[in-house]
């Protein structure tokens, strides 16, 4: 009977690891900060949406938390910004993908200096251990899959650059030389990327001038599990789902 009994509970002390595994409770905290200082009218507040994270364990849900964190992906400093920076309106976030032991989070930031702008990062987390997937962790030949996702950039620009001509408000810009600019300050990496039900997207900003935003193509490149197959690391994180 104890035989019985211990193999019960260890039975289901297995799968409650499993299903903790295959994806975390994410709760929404949003924070209203107040600047004691505001330099102008718009700038007395700011607010964070904090991605409160549960997973198996106290200490997983604060490595998580960490990973995704706006202070380590964005760079976002809460004390500055009640003091002297004051560029922050918002800062938010939308989970891509959650089941399979698999977080995919979208961060984003927003603000305004001289002009209003923001960013937005893309973290793909193991929530079995609470750490962050880099590409070598995930996929294998990373310069096939670079050529690769590079192929889908160069053909992004060649239908940008044929638009933008055909657009009479913007027919005589010189988008050829922002893209030249952009290849040498924004090179394309692989560490940006998201997870979804369907495939990975690759994400990148080619860093054109604010004045210049309406012209910049979209930098997403999205590749099905099928197209992927090639790539995915044995053992790794995705191929939970890209096998």
């Amino acid at each position: 009977m104890k035989i019985k009994l211990l193999v019960l509970f260890a039975s289901l002390s297995v799968f409650a690891s499993i299903a903790a595994a295959q994806s975390v409770v994410i709760t929404k905290k949003t924070v209203t900060y107040r600047r004691p200082k505001p330099i102008v009218a718009f700038k007395k507040a700011f607010t964070v949406a904090y991605p409160k994270v549960k997973a198996a364990t106290p200490a997983i849900s604060k490595k998580i938390e960490s990973a995704i964190s706006y202070e380590s992906n964005l760079d976002l400093n809460i004390k500055d910004e009640l003091g002297e920076t004051q560029w922050l309106e918002s800062a938010d976030y939308e989970i891509r993908y959650n089941k399979n032991g698999i977080l995919s989070i979208a961060l984003s930031v927003e603000g305004t200096a001289a002009y209003p702008d923001g960013s937005t990062k893309y973290v793909v987390v193991n929530t079995t251990t609470g750490t962050k997937a880099k590409p070598g962790d995930v996929f294998t030949n990373l310069s096939g899959l670079l050529a690769k996702v590079n192929k889908a950039k160069d053909k992004e620009i060649v239908n940008a650059i044929i638009d933008t001509k055909k657009d009479p408000e913007n027919k005589d810009a010189d988008i050829e030389n922002m893209f030249k600019e952009s290849e040498e300050y924004n090179k394309l990496s692989l560490d940006q990327f998201s997870v979804s039900d369907k495939g990975v997207t690759f994400h990148h900003d080619y860093g054109f001038a604010h004045v210049a935003q309406a012209l910049q193509p979209a930098g997403e490149f999205f590749f099905t599990w099928a197209e992927l197959i090639p790539y995915i690391k044995a053992g790794g994180l995705l191929s939970r789902i890209g096998r």
